[in-house]
């Protein structure tokens, strides 16, 4: 069993003692049911030591890769004194797909309780994050941001200029904490973070045969993409080929999905994100993956190369040796491939087809723009 305990070291996880007795939040549940005031009431002593939940409400649920629920909740003296809110989101995996999943359940427990805390992004307060592999579920309780009043991004609505250089200097900041640091190598801090192009090979095999990569390139989100893209032969040696060119590259933990369903704007302006999946990669494959979803095509163009050069000299704030720009660009148009790749076979069952039609279409844009097949045949 391994269990994620915000603040504690990966190897020094262990059940937390309070004054009200062990934190015995074993098992997690597996059903919407088996959220109830008790086990809540369990889970949240681990931010809270000593509170009671004294009822538990499903408010709404949004199905998708994960479960997401809004719960509210009443808690004693203790729990409001300890800020425990009216409303909170918990995220797990209640759906027929989430044992399947698992890996992600995983991933998302390890960046609320552990690489948020050391290595903040903004982001939803965490009040419980654990990870149970006999289950294969992981569960995090967090902020319910509508409360806050936040902004949430949206895939259809693309982004300004303005919007995307802000994300772009957080998200230097929060690479260059972890660039090319001995914590991502075997033995080191972060090595539970792996490297996410590697991981992405492997898992692409199931939608290479004839049948299943047919569906895709004959949906509409394949129809909205150049045909030049269309090759599972192509698909699958550029796939191979960027695990190796991601060799040459220094890497750093990324937040691993920074589409704009998983982002948001504080009242303030401030990029936020959420639904993390902490990998390594190096930083362009990041860039690569949010300026080719969060720009429409016509303002992409214009501003790309912008946007990639004010990365760069952001890394440079924060110490870090930049790649040259050439370099990145070429880094670039190779990881544009990954975005496309990840939109195509994407199951509406995790986005809806015109969500995952409009990525396709703009990495497919993005990608002829930016000679992508030129590139990727000289690596």
């Amino acid at each position: 069993m391994r269990l994620i305990t915000p603040g504690l070291p990966i190897r020094e996880r262990v059940q937390m003692n309070s004054s009200a007795g062990t934190t015995d939040y074993y098992p997690l549940p597996l059903t919407i049911e088996a959220i109830t005031a008790d086990w809540m009431t369990r889970a949240l002593r681990q931010k809270a030591p000593g509170i009671t939940v004294e009822r538990v409400e499903v408010v709404d649920l949004i199905r998708g890769t994960c479960t997401k629920i809004r719960l509210r909740l009443e808690v004693d003296e203790a729990g409001q004194r300890a800020g425990i809110p009216p409303t909170v989101i918990l995220k797990g995996g209640f759906e027929p797909h989430s044992r399947a999943m698992s890996n992600m359940h995983r991933m998302e427990a390890l960046a609320y309780g552990e690489l948020l805390v050391e290595n903040p992004l903004l982001s939803p307060v965490c009040y419980f994050a654990g990870y149970e592999e006999e289950q294969q579920q992981g569960i995090v309780i967090i902020e319910d941001l509508v409360a806050r009043g936040v902004t949430f991004c949206h895939p259809q609505v693309p982004q300004t200029y303005a919007q995307v250089a802000r994300r772009l200097e957080v998200l230097a900041g929060f690479h260059a904490r972890t660039w090319d640091s001995p914590a991502l190598q075997p033995g080191g801090r972060w090595d539970c973070t792996h490297d996410v192009i590697a991981a992405f090979a492997p898992y692409m095999s199931q939608f290479f045969t004839d049948e299943i990569w047919t569906r895709w390139t004959s949906s509409p989100r394949g129809a909205a993409a150049s045909t030049r893209f269309h090759s599972m032969q192509w698909m699958r040696e550029t796939l191979d080929k960027l695990v190796q060119f991601s060799q040459r590259f220094p890497k750093c933990v990324i937040h691993g999905d920074t589409h704009l369903g998983n982002l948001y704007e504080d009242p303030d302006g401030s990029p936020g994100f959420f639904d993390p999946q902490p990998h390594q990669s190096p930083g362009m494959y990041e860039v690569a993956y949010h300026v080719g979803g969060a720009l429409d095509p016509a303002d992409r163009k214009r501003w790309e190369s912008a946007l990639v050069q004010h990365y760069l000299d952001a890394l440079a704030g924060h110490g870090v040796t930049p790649p040259a720009f050439d370099v990145a660009m070429q880094q670039y148009a190779a990881y544009l491939a990954l975005g496309f790749c990840i939109f195509l076979v994407n199951d509406d069952i995790f986005q809806t087809e015109a969500i995952n039609t409009v990525y396709t279409a703009r990495f497919s844009a993005a990608m002829l723009e930016n000679n992508t097949l030129d590139v990727l045949a000289g690596i």
